[in-house]
């Protein structure tokens, strides 16, 4: 039997432990740059079918938030009082600092994106209320 890979050209990475209470299902996360080595933080974080993280918002005086590029699967992104949007490899999602949002992947689909956090000042990420089965089965 040939193990399925996921994780796109970047890999699967670990099994992302450390933050495993801000999602629902299992994560990986592979970091692609080394922590402090740049004001730019990239990761290749993959979700497995279902696995979807909370609510959370990436808070910044100034400059700040997140972009997604996304390298496999198919995942969903959605805003706070908007759609879901459809993500698939090759999308790109810029995430505005404090704006609250959720991302993961598709029921029946592993999913990958780059987590780019945008330099800004005076920033944090406050994790808020799992997305509930309810809101995503509705997807």
């Amino acid at each position: 039997m040939v193990e399925e890979k996921h994780g796109g050209m970047f890999g699967m990475g670990e099994p992302n432990t450390a933050y495993s209470k801000y999602f629902i299902g299992q994560s990986y996360l592979k970091p692609l740059t080394k922590p402090g080595s740049s004001v730019v933080s990239i990761a290749n974080v993959t979700f497995e079918p279902g696995c979807r993280n909370n609510w959370h918002i990436h808070h910044a005086k100034s400059g700040g938030g997140q972009i997604l590029i996304c390298v496999e699967g198919e995942g969903w992104y959605q805003e706070e009082g908007k759609e879901a949007q459809s993500l698939k490899p090759g999308d790109v999602v810029v995430i505005p600092a404090n704006v609250k949002h959720w991302h993961g992947a598709k029921k029946d689909n592993w999913f990958s994106h780059l987590a780019v956090e945008v330099p800004g000042e005076e920033t944090s990420n406050e994790w808020c209320e799992p997305v509930t089965d309810e809101e995503y089965n509705k997807l």
